[in-house]
């Protein structure tokens, strides 16, 4: 019996910031606790909203922890060497026990990745959630643009690893997706150059991929969403918290008797009054352990449940080994680059003898062009505090429809380059068949 209340107590001081007896305990725990660190003693019970910030930012993370999990495993799995590494990948998948499973999860935690983080940029625009607020040195423009190169690393990590399995459809993948950044003006070709490590896709592009994916590219991204994390503490917290201020009143309240209120505390008649908006702490704020805590552990369990399902329903594919002498047709883009592979083709327009390059047009002018208006929106945006934190503000009616309208675009291009391309290019909707095409050598 003694050794089991011992053993409750020791258990007790080992956990107790992460569920804390009192309100006291509570602010102790993420003081001295390192991970709470990273959290306020008190959150806004409306920054916790499911309907409001949707967890997005959470998710993305969880799913990169994901992707970091199941990779290290597959490091020691893996072989970057073009005679090796699709052997190595078919060993995964058919040998190693449960590699499969650990292989689809990878691939489905990337994608849901990209798909996050574009929602997650969406929730903070349509939100007004990259405009200062209330809070003193605040910069959530700066925070921001954080977040728009975070996704973008996001789109590199994915493109990265697609190669890595060395099959026919990751080799053609990368050629389609290479191919369209050749087309960048004066720097195209250095680009490829660059990126390929040489003029064709060998054993040079695949260690260069591999570097890139499992070291430099994801120790770019931890750097960055910790300081995206840091940041949001500096600006206040979530933008919802902004809205909340401005409906605060102005209470009075009694003045201190032990403080001087006047100058050199003299005074004539009646003392002064001092007035201070109270905020109602119980009414509209939690602790943050075990409240905020909670919520994540929720999120996280949720989105691995998630990744496991999907990973069981939908395994990773493998193709045939890569083949640079058997083009298939069509030969496509990874997904989340296909909107580009059709901006391409609507660009690309034939004048007689005169040929307008749209891979310059769609693949890169209009996408450079996309990420620098983002870049810039948060500076031009002149809408009023009141519109900060709030879904689809009517004081910012029209640069929502503009934004809406772009995303709606993208999502379409998609969706058609993936379900709607077939041979040649072509157009087929999904009860149409495609025609026996005879392999290219």
């Amino acid at each position: 019996m003694h050794m089991t209340e011992t053993a409750r107590r020791m258990w007790k001081k080992l956990t107790w910031t992460w569920s804390p007896g009192s309100e006291k305990e509570a602010g102790d725990a993420v003081v001295k606790n390192m991970l709470l660190h990273w959290f306020p003693n008190k959150v806004s019970i409306s920054s916790m909203s499911w309907s409001y910030s949707m967890w997005l930012g959470t998710v993305s993370f969880v799913l990169f922890l994901i992707l970091c999990g199941t990779g290290l495993v597959l490091m020691f799995l893996y072989v970057p060497s073009v005679e090796r590494a699709y052997s190595s990948v078919k060993d995964i998948e058919f040998v190693v026990s449960f590699g499969w499973l650990l292989r689809s999860m990878h691939r489905i935690s990337a994608h849901l990745m990209v798909a996050s983080v574009f929602l997650h940029m969406v929730r903070v625009f349509l939100t007004g959630a990259y405009k200062n607020g209330t809070a003193a040195g605040a910069n959530r423009p700066l925070n921001w643009i954080v977040g728009l190169t975070l996704l973008v690393l996001t789109l590199l990590l994915s493109f990265t690893g697609y190669l890595l399995p060395w099959d026919q459809l990751a080799y053609w993948a990368i050629t389609v997706g290479t191919n369209i950044a050749r087309s960048a003006p004066v720097v195209g070709e250095w680009m490829r150059f660059v990126l390929l490590g040489g003029t064709t896709i060998d054993q040079g592009t695949l260690i260069r991929f591999y570097v890139l994916h499992v070291f430099f590219l994801p120790v770019i991204v931890l750097f960055l969403f910790a300081y995206h994390m840091w940041r949001v503490r500096k600006d206040g917290g979530l933008a919802v918290v902004d809205k909340e201020d401005l409906n605060r009143t102005a209470v009075p309240a009694d003045p201190v008797k032990s403080k001087t209120y006047s100058l050199l505390g003299i005074t004539n008649g009646t003392s002064v009054h001092v007035q201070t908006k109270v905020v109602e702490d119980e009414s509209t704020t939690v602790t943050s352990s075990p409240h905020l805590l909670r919520r994540i552990l929720l999120v996280s369990l949720l989105t691995f449940a998630v990744v496991v399902l999907l990973s069981v329903v939908f395994p990773a594919p493998l193709e045939a080994p890569a083949n640079p002498s058997v083009t298939p047709n069509p030969a496509k883009a990874p997904w989340y680059f296909l909107w580009l592979q059709e901006i391409v083709t609507v660009t690309t327009v034939t004048i007689g003898s005169f040929t307008i390059n749209g891979a310059l047009i769609g693949g890169i002018l209009l996408p450079g062009a996309l990420l620098a208006l983002a870049v810039w929106w948060p500076y031009r945006d002149k809408s009023g505090p009141g519109s900060v934190g709030v879904w689809l503000s009517p004081e910012r009616k029209r640069q929502n429809m503009v934004f809406i309208v772009i995303c709606v675009v993208i999502l379409l291009f998609t969706v058609v380059g993936t379900f709607l391309r077939g041979p040649y290019w072509n157009l087929y909707w999904p009860w149409e068949s495609w025609p026996d095409m005879p392999v290219k050598f």
